[in-house]
């Protein structure tokens, strides 16, 4: 049965490419996403344990539903290097319709036997 559950935007960084790539791979081969984009590396600026921080971090978009976030939020905080990962769903309010279902196919728990 195909997830009917609203489609998410999960964001987070990441230290590195090789980093971003292990987690994407893992993420989609587990079908809790069904695709993850990672962007060009950025420069972040952020307060940690009272100093201002700047550090360059690998962005990864993550596509996903609501009844996969909870696992998908457990395989990154088990996977990411950081000690307080940014973990960030955005609901996505409209989109291509077949699109949305392919994201939902995707990440549909297979059948167990």
């Amino acid at each position: 049965m195909i997830d009917t559950s609203p489609t998410l935007l999960v964001i987070t960084n990441l230290p590195d490419g090789y980093s971003a790539h292990a987690l994407a791979g893992a993420l989609v081969e587990a079908r809790l996403a069904a695709c993850v984009n990672i962007l060009a590396p950025c420069r972040s600026v952020y307060r940690w344990q009272g100093k201002t921080e700047n550090a360059e971090e690998v962005p990864v978009l993550i596509k996903t539903t609501a009844a996969r976030y909870a696992a998908l939020e457990a395989a990154i905080r088990a996977r990411h290097p950081y000690e307080l990962p940014e973990i960030v769903a955005v609901p996505i309010a409209h989109g291509l319709p077949d699109y949305l279902a392919w994201v939902a196919a995707e990440t549909t728990e297979p059948p167990t036997c």
